[in-house]
């Protein structure tokens, strides 16, 4: 069996916060903060270039086994992409209101902040995280 190529690293976030310039920079910085404040928990690099919240262990049907973030998103060239553990189901309501946005399995695709509901994005996080992590 493939082992994982998205692990948890020792890299520094805000090293890699610093890399990123321009609008994608900030946003990418905002939503670190908004995802600490959200999760309560500090940020930890996965692989290269996704900053992740929190630590699971997660075991497929099928017997394969994986650590990985209960929430996390990159900066990438096209959007940021936001990477909810537990997909879309049940956050309907919240997507209508978010402004544009894409979505793909287990991501949401944004590309600049300032386009979507603060607070709407804000809630988005708050849902997925506690229903990631049992409570909701």
């Amino acid at each position: 069996m493939a082992a994982n190529k998205t692990v948890k690293t020792d890299a520094s976030v805000d090293d890699y916060l610093a890399g990123i310039a321009g609008v994608r920079g900030a946003d990418a910085r905002a939503l670190n903060a908004l995802m600490i404040e959200v999760t309560g928990v500090e940020p930890a690099m996965w692989g290269p270039s996704i900053i992740g919240f929190g630590d699971r262990h997660l075991v497929s049907a099928r017997g394969r086994e994986v650590d990985w973030f209960d929430i996390g998103f990159a900066a990438r060239k096209q959007a940021l992409t936001l990477y909810l553990s537990n997909g879309f189901e049940g956050y309907g309501d919240l997507l209508a209101k978010l402004g544009p946005h894409t979505t793909g399995v287990g991501c949401l695709y944004v590309k600049r902040l300032s386009d979507v509901d603060s607070g709407v994005l804000t809630e988005l996080v708050r849902r997925s995280v506690e229903d990631t992590r049992g409570g909701g």
